[in-house]
């Protein structure tokens, strides 16, 4: 298991949607830019286009640096250059694993380096004045929303050794026009919406009688709107009509060492067990079955006993929430353990979470009064309209039937839906989850396809 898998394929031609080729010019073009887009439609290869050239065409940075959500950082940047012929050659190292390790990356040549979010603070104290990054792209611009936060404190304070800025993000305000203050700042160094956080609320809010907290002032929404509409792209629906009305969006799970030595062990000691006898379509089901638990964290035994083995897809899925910044998803996974893992981890948050099995459930989720929604595929595939509730679905674990995976989708993909309706998928990279992943996208996850799959597996691991 490894990377591996994923640096073999053919590398993919990159031809742009026509939003996608206005915001890589417009990031060539302007030094601070916020890219306010939704999940799924692209942000990472445009902004991976727009570097390359810069670097390479332009000459007009030499190091840029990428502040992601954990996960994000562990493999979504590598995986994204890794797919299109026209970024082969940039070099990305992530910046992550203990202060020796992370040292050890900033010294390594690259053209990205890419660090998660806690250690920013870490970061400009490292290098202070001597900062060395001309380009710097945050990736999930929102969570830079505090202004009191020690990370974009710290941001601040290296901004203006910052030559060019781009902010990603799908919703940059999901709390209110309060939250806009830092991110914008952070861009324009106070250029729009003033100088300070207490000039900003005086400008354009009033506070509450009650003494707590604050609201918008009349038309102050349009006058945020026009002050940052020359720094900022927002995409609605109607600006990206020539996509398709269902997006696919994989988002690459690393395992860490240790969950993928325990991972690679049972695949093997599994796989194994098989060589030599006739594997059957029963035999081939429980056995990718165990490997899709594996991958998404926990492992029943034989007395229905739950095992967690790691929590590295929890980990990707509460970013990848996080992201939607309250947008409604619906959330569909494969496994009793599953849902439990999922609402363990929301439970810390303040989302409304909810399973959906009741007509009441339906109707609420169509109202807009439940932001997780929490299904098994079998029991939402017929005859479910939940089309208004959202246009976000996200598949936490997968499973080997077209069927029911189409039938799935089709809840929020149907007639009625207003809106472009993206399917997230969280892939365990080297995991039992490419190969249904694979399927899936060639529209041929068959019993055929399982067999294949576990039988080059299993060539594979007696290889190894």
């Amino acid at each position: 298991m490894g990377a591996a898998a994923i640096v073999d394929k053919p590398k993919a031609k990159f031809i742009p949607h026509d939003y996608q080729r206005y915001c890589i010019n417009r990031l060539l073009a302007d030094e601070a830019l916020g890219l306010l887009l939704d999940l799924g439609l692209g942000k990472t290869v445009i902004t991976l286009t727009a570097i390359n050239d810069l670097k390479y065409n332009r000459f007009a940075i030499r190091k840029a640096l990428v502040i992601a959500p954990k996960k994000v950082a562990e493999a979504t940047w590598s995986n994204e250059q890794s797919k299109w012929q026209h970024l082969h050659h940039l070099r990305i190292q992530p910046v992550l694993g203990d202060k020796n390790k992370r040292i050890r990356a900033l010294n390594t040549p690259a053209d990205i380096y890419v660090i998660n979010r806690d250690n920013v603070v870490w970061l400009t104290e490292y290098y202070r004045n001597a900062w060395p990054f001309d380009l710097v792209v945050i990736d999930e611009l929102s969570s830079f929303k505090n202004h009191a936060a020690k990370r974009t404190k710290a941001l601040s304070w290296i901004r203006p050794h910052i030559k060019r800025i781009v902010g990603l993000t799908g919703t940059p305000a999901p709390n209110g026009l309060l939250d806009l203050w830092a991110q914008i700042y952070l861009l324009d160094q106070g250029e729009r919406l003033e100088k300070n956080i207490t000039q900003y609320r005086s400008r354009y809010f009033d506070k509450n009688y009650n003494g707590f907290g604050y609201t918008a002032k009349p038309g102050a929404d349009e006058l945020i709107q026009q002050r940052i509409a020359d720094i900022c792209i927002s995409m609605k629906a109607e600006d990206y009509l020539e996509l398709p009305d269902a997006i696919t969006n994989v988002i690459p799970v690393v395992l860490d060492p240790q969950a993928k030595k325990q991972y690679e062990k049972f695949e093997k000691e599994m796989l194994l067990q098989l060589e030599g006898t006739e594997i059957t379509a029963t035999s081939a089901a429980v056995l990718t079955g165990k490997l899709l638990q594996l991958c998404n964290g926990a492992l029943y035994d034989e007395d229905r006993n739950v095992h967690e083995i790691h929590d590295n897809k929890i980990e990707a899925f509460t970013e990848l929430i996080e992201q939607l910044n309250g947008k409604p998803a619906l959330v569909f996974y494969s496994y009793q353990h599953d849902k439990t893992r999922i609402m363990k981890a929301l439970s810390k948050t303040s989302l409304r979470v909810r399973e959906l099995k009741t007509p009441q459930d339906f109707a609420d989720w169509n109202a807009g009064l439940i932001d997780v929604g929490l299904a098994h595929p079998a029991s939402t595939a017929y005859g479910l309209n939940l089309q208004d509730g959202g246009n976000h679905v996200v598949w936490f674990g997968l499973n080997w039937s077209l069927e029911l995976y189409q039938q799935a989708n089709g809840r929020l993909h149907r007639q009625g839906q207003t809106q472009k309706v993206i399917l997230h998928h969280l892939v365990v990279q080297g995991g039992a989850d490419e190969d249904v992943m694979a399927a899936l996208e060639g529209k041929a996850a068959t019993q055929d396809k399982l067999l294949e799959a576990l039988k080059a597996r299993i060539e594979r691991v007696k290889g190894a």
